[in-house]
């Protein structure tokens, strides 16, 4: 409890800080903006290895990779995973990252759910 509550204040305390950057000095909103950037890609960073190791775990993926060369593995792999990297930032709340950020085993948690709450709907959609 502590912790959720350690992130959200953190997560409030840089939104205000970023509300109370309209003015002049545009910078504290810039590196909030990065920081943002940054952390969102390594969030996708995450997801994306998650995904190649979850992947390859399924029946359906061992059966259709034995027809597959390791080349055309690896463009099923990147676009399947592609495809769950960019659906997981709506997937998960700033609460979640904020908590994420603060607590590794929360992030793993976290990884492992957005991976598996789209990993299927995505191989679905692109193995099709």
């Amino acid at each position: 409890m502590k912790k959720l509550f350690a992130s959200t204040v953190l997560l409030a305390t840089f939104a205000l800080a970023g509300c109370a950057s309209t003015g002049g000095n545009t910078n504290a909103g810039t590196a909030m903006g990065t920081a943002n950037e940054i952390g969102m890609s390594v969030f996708k960073a995450a997801i994306d290895n998650q995904c190649r190791s979850q992947i390859e775990q399924q029946n359906a993926w061992r059966i259709a990779s034995v027809a597959m060369t390791d080349a055309q593995e690896e463009a099923v792999k990147g676009r399947v995973c592609g495809c769950v990297s960019e659906q997981a930032p709506q997937q998960v709340s700033i609460v979640e990252l904020g908590n994420a950020a603060l607590d590794p085993q929360y992030r793993v948690q976290l990884v492992a759910r957005v991976v598996a709450k789209s990993l299927q709907s995505c191989y679905s959609s692109i193995v099709k």
